[in-house]
């Protein structure tokens, strides 16, 4: 039975949507604690005030990401589509549901 619909999920928009304050990121990750509840769940694109005034300096403090999301998410659909063999998706879209099913 196949799938209806193949999602990947975004760590970030989850955290800001379930954990708008970042409670769950302060308790296991008190180095960026200091961080403000936007920035926080995604401090690898804070403005550099942000981060000055939290005393935390990406790679010393807390290492740089280590995949970049989007381009993981873009290939992962794209790969999707290969195994699918539906070609429906154009490289990039956002289409997430699976009108066969």
């Amino acid at each position: 039975m196949r799938q209806p619909y193949f999602r990947i999920f975004n760590q970030v928009t989850q955290s800001e949507k379930f954990d708008a304050a970042g409670t769950f990121i302060r308790h296991y990750v008190p180095e960026i604690a200091g961080l403000p509840n936007r920035p926080i769940h995604a401090l690898w694109l804070a403005k550099p005030d942000a981060l000055k005034e939290a005393k935390i300096s990406l790679g010393a403090d807390y290492p740089q990401p280590i995949v970049d999301h989007d381009a993981a998410r873009k290939r992962t659909l794209a790969r999707y589509d290969v195994v699918r063999g539906s070609g429906k998706r154009k490289a990039g879209a956002s289409e997430e549901k699976d009108d066969d099913a």
